[in-house]
C-alpha cells in the first residue's frame, strides 16, 4: 500500500483518539474520586474489559497494539468499543505494513458499521490505487473503488460530528475523506470515459484537498481536455499537474497540454503566458473568469467545396478533393466537378479493398482506406488473369472511365478498367483462353 496512506489514516484516526482520550480521562477521574470533566458517548462499565481495552491501545509498537486489540476483540466480541477497537486495529496493521490485514480489518469495521467513514475511505483509496496500476483485475478494482467511493459520499453526508472533536478537526476530516471518495468515483468515471462525471467528482476532490495532489489534478486535467466539448480549465490543471510531476513526466505532461492547446486555440499564441501564470499561482484552482478562446470553427464542407472549385481545375484535383466536393451538399460545386469528370478516362492509384477478375473495389482516399471502406467500384474492360488479381490492401494503378457516383455514402463507379504498371502503361490483363485441341482426321 502507498506510503501516502499513512498520513490519511492518521487523519482518519483523530476522532477515535479524541474519544479514547476522553474515556481514559473519565476513568482516571473516577478512580481518583473526582467528577469526570468529559462524559464519553461510549462507556465500558466492566473494569476488566476497560483495562483490556486501555492496555491494548496504549501499546507503543504497531505489532503490540494489533496483538492487544485482537485479544480484546476475541474476549469481548460485543463490546461497546468494538467499532473503535477495529478502527485502531486497522491503523495498527497499516503502520505495521501488513497491507492484507489492513484491508481485511477494514471489512470487519464495515461489518460492525456499514457507514464507517474511515474504513470506507481506506478501501476506496486502496482499490483506486490498485486499479491505477492496471493488470487483469483493473476493471474489478475500478468497480470496487467506485462502489466504496459512492458509499463513502453517502455516509459522509449524514455523518455527525464525533463527541470531543473540534470544529476545525471535523472540517478537516470531512474534507480529507471527501477528497478520497470523490477522487475514487471520478477516477473510475474517467476510465469509463464518462467525462462529465469525472470532471464533477475530480474537481470536488481537488478543491477539498489541503495539499495539491497530482493523483487527482492530472486526471481532472485529462477529463477536461478529452471531453467534447473541451473544458479550457483543463489547461490550468495540466500545468499544475506538470509542476507536481517528477523526472521526464513533467515535460511529457506539459507537452500533452501544449498539443491540446494548439488544437483547441488554433495556434500556440498565449500558451507560454498561461504556463507562467499557472506556475506562479499559489492556488491549484484557476482564477475566476479563467478561459482560453477557442479557434474559429472550420469552414463547412459546402464552403470548402465552393472555395476549392474557385481555386483549382477539377482535372487537377486529387481523388480526396473530388470526394469532398461531390459529397459536400453544394450542388453547384458538385456539378462543376462532375461535368469535368463524367465519361472521361482517368488514371489513379488506390488501395484495394476487394478484388475479383472482373471487378475491383478500392479506397481512393486515405480516410476511407483507414476505415477499410471502398469509395471506387471499378469494372475491368477484360477479366484479369488470376496472377494479376490484386491482393486486398495492395496499391493498384489503373485507368477507368468515370460513369456515375452517389454522394452519401460516397461511391464513384468506373468502367473499362485497365491495369497499369508503375510507368503508367497498360498491363496485359486478359485471362488465357483455352481452345479445344484439334483432332487429326483419320486417313
Amino acid at each position: 500500500m502507498k506510503k501516502s496512506l499513512v498520513t490519511m489514516l492518521l487523519v482518519l484516526a483523530t476522532a477515535a483518539l479524541v474519544q479514547q482520550s476522553a474515556a481514559q480521562g473519565a476513568a482516571q477521574a473516577a478512580q481518583a474520586g473526582q467528577p469526570a470533566q468529559t462524559t464519553p458517548k461510549k462507556e465500558i462499565k466492566d473494569p476488566a474489559e476497560y483495562n483490556a481495552y486501555v492496555n491494548a491501545i496504549q501499546q507503543t509498537s504497531p505489532q503490540g497494539k494489533a496483538q492487544g486489540l485482537e485479544a480484546f476483540l476475541q474476549t469481548y466480541p460485543n463490546s461497546v468499543m468494538k467499532e473503535d477497537a477495529l478502527e485502531q486495529l486497522m491503523v495498527a496493521y497499516q503502520q505495521a505494513s501488513d497491507a492484507q490485514k489492513t484491508i481485511d480489518t477494514a471489512g470487519r469495521v464495515l461489518q460492525a458499521n456499514p457507514n464507517n467513514i474511515r474504513a470506507l475511505a481506506l478501501l476506496a483509496y486502496n482499490y483506486r490505487a490498485t486499479a491505477s496500476q492496471g493488470g487483469p483485475q483493473m476493471q474489478q478494482n475500478l468497480q470496487q473503488a467506485q462502489q466504496y467511493g459512492q458509499r463513502g459520499l453517502q455516509a459522509l453526508s449524514n455523518m455527525p460530528k464525533p463527541d470531543g472533536m473540534s470544529d476545525a478537526d471535523f472540517i478537516k476530516l470531512h474534507n480529507e475523506t471527501g477528497a478520497i471518495f470523490d477522487g475514487a468515483v471520478g477516477f473510475a468515471a474517467l476510465q469509463q470515459k464518462d467525462y462529465a462525471m469525472a470532471q464533477k467528482d475530480l474537481r470536488e476532490a481537488v478543491s477539498e484537498e489541503s495539499q495539491p495532489n497530482i493523483m487527482d489534478i492530472y486526471p481532472l486535467a485529462t477529463a477536461d481536455l478529452e471531453a467534447k466539448p473541451m473544458n479550457p480549465e483543463g489547461f490550468w490543471f495540466i500545468v499544475k499537474a506538470s509542476q507536481l510531476a517528477q523526472g521526464p513526466g513533467q515535460a511529457q505532461i506539459l507537452d500533452y497540454g501544449h498539443k491540446k492547446y494548439i488544437r483547441y486555440h488554433g495556434t500556440e499564441d498565449g500558451w507560454n503566458d498561461l504556463v507562467k501564470q499557472a506556475q506562479a499561482s499559489q492556488s491549484v484552482m484557476p482564477p475566476a473568469g479563467f478561459t482560453v478562446a477557442a479557434a474559429p470553427p472550420p469552414p463547412s464542407p459546402a464552403e470548402q467545396a465552393a472555395d476549392l472549385v474557385k481555386s483549382k481545375n477539377p482535372t487537377q484535383m486529387s481523388f480526396a478533393e473530388w470526394e469532398l466536393v461531390l459529397s459536400s451538399g453544394n450542388q453547384q460545386a458538385a456539378d462543376t466537378v462532375w461535368n469535368a469528370l463524367k465519361d472521361k478516362a482517368v488514371k489513379l492509384g488506390a488501395n484495394v479493398i476487394s478484388a475479383s477478375a472482373s471487378k475491383v473495389t478500392l479506397a481512393g482516399s486515405q480516410d476511407d482506406f483507414d476505415d477499410k471502406k471502398a469509395d471506387i467500384t471499378l469494372t475491368m474492360a477484360k477479366p484479369l488473369a488470376a496472377k494479376l488479381v490484386p491482393a486486398a490492401g495492395s496499391l493498384m494503378q489503373f485507368q477507368g472511365t468515370v460513369s456515375s457516383y452517389t454522394p452519401n455514402p460516397f461511391m464513384i463507379t468506373m468502367t473499362d478498367g485497365v491495369l497499369l504498371d508503375k510507368s503508367g502503361n497498360p498491363v496485359t490483363t486478359a485471362a488465357p483462353v483455352h481452345h479445344p485441341a484439334a483432332h487429326k482426321k483419320s486417313q
